[in-house]
């Protein structure tokens, strides 16, 4: 373990919440942009990940920050951190 590093950092995201697919957990998309590997223009990409949200605080639409975990289910290994901005309300 080098220097710099600490054993408890984790991965980090900031996603946009798509979809809740039962209680406490939802589903995060989030961006990243990423250069053609021949053309070198950027292209944007976007990853679904499974999250675990405890207090069932978020809804689709929020913006919300998720960090990685041990493997909580088949499919999910990120928990919801906080809720960063609320969804306009139509």
């Amino acid at each position: 373990m080098t220097e710099n590093t600490k054993r408890n950092d984790r991965k980090q995201l900031i996603g946009i919440v798509r979809s809740k697919t039962g209680d406490k957990s939802i589903k995060v998309v989030y961006e990243y942009k990423t250069p053609h590997p021949l053309y070198k223009k950027e292209i944007r990409r976007k990853t679904t990940v499974h999250a675990h949200d405890e207090e069932n605080l978020s809804n689709v639409g929020d913006k919300v920050r998720i960090v990685s975990s041990r493997p909580l289910s088949k499919l999910k290994r990120w928990r919801v951190l906080e809720l960063i901005e609320k969804a306009p309300t139509i």
